[in-house]
Formats: structure tokens, sequence, C-alpha cells
């Protein structure tokens, strides 16, 4: 495992458990060259899920890239990162727990906008920007007023 801080990849496990309703192993990491501390986590590989996208082609689900779109969305919000760790988790179980191995890409964009809606205005609307495809500045206010009507 790589030191985020200095690179190295000396480092010793200083407490592992488990975490996310052990669905994962987080550890705690201390860097032998530069003494600084990292956690990690450690995610179990099911059955490989294919996303399929709206053009139809298929690939390999991405947890990290179903994370960096949430946190993209929640950039410079007040969001804690465990929060956005347990959103990506509830969202990640909902998708392996829907039947078979291929998943709709829609359906995850419609449960990261559920997961958004309840945790920040701005971050849903930031997503809700990219996922539908906003061309001006009338289908934004059309979004907000949705939003602020229900």
């Amino acid at each position: 495992m790589k030191c985020p801080y200095c690179g190295s990849q000396d480092n010793k496990v200083i407490d592992s458990r488990s975490a996310q309703k052990g669905r994962s192993i987080r550890r705690r990491r201390e860097c032998n060259e530069c003494n600084r501390r990292f956690t990690t986590y450690e995610h179990v590989m099911g059955f490989p899920l294919k996303v399929i996208k709206s053009d139809g082609t298929r690939e390999d689900f991405d947890r990290s890239k179903l994370e960096k779109s949430i946190q993209i969305a929640c950039n410079k919000r007040p969001i804690p990162a465990d929060k956005i760790e347990k959103m990506v988790l509830r969202i990640e179980t909902e998708i392996e727990n829907s039947d078979g191995s291929e998943v709709k890409a829609n359906l995850i964009g419609e449960l990261v906008m559920q997961e958004l809606r309840e945790l920040d205005d701005v971050a849903y609307i930031r997503y809700a920007s990219v996922y539908k495809k906003f061309r001006d500045l009338n289908e934004f206010r059309n979004q907000i007023n949705k939003f602020d009507s229900k």
C-alpha cells in the first residue's frame, strides 16, 4: 500500500476492523518513512456486475466512478467524507441486490439523486445538472422549482 503523503510503500497496519456492516475491512496504517497515518478500506469483490449505458453498451460497474461523481457534486459543501462513503455503500448494496448481473445506468443515476436530495440541495442540483444534461438556465430553474414544490 502506497503512502498518500510521501509515496513510500513501507508501512505497517496499526489497526484492522470490520466496517460498513461487515462488507469491508478498515485498516489504519502508519508509514515507516514519514510516520504519518492513513486509512484504507478493503471491499469484497462479488460477481462482476455490468452497467448498461444509455447507448446500449455495457461496462463493468466501477465503485470508484460512482464515488467520484458524488464527491464532485458535494465539492465544497459541508458534507463529511463518511456520509459520502455511507451513501456509496447504500447505492452499491441496492445495485447488488437487484436481480441479475446487469443494471441500467439510469437506475444508478436515480439512486444517486434520491440520496443527494436527502443530503444536500446544492449537491443534488449539481448532480442533476450533469445527469439530466441541462442545456440552459431554464432547465436549472425548472429543476429547482420541482425541488422546491416537493
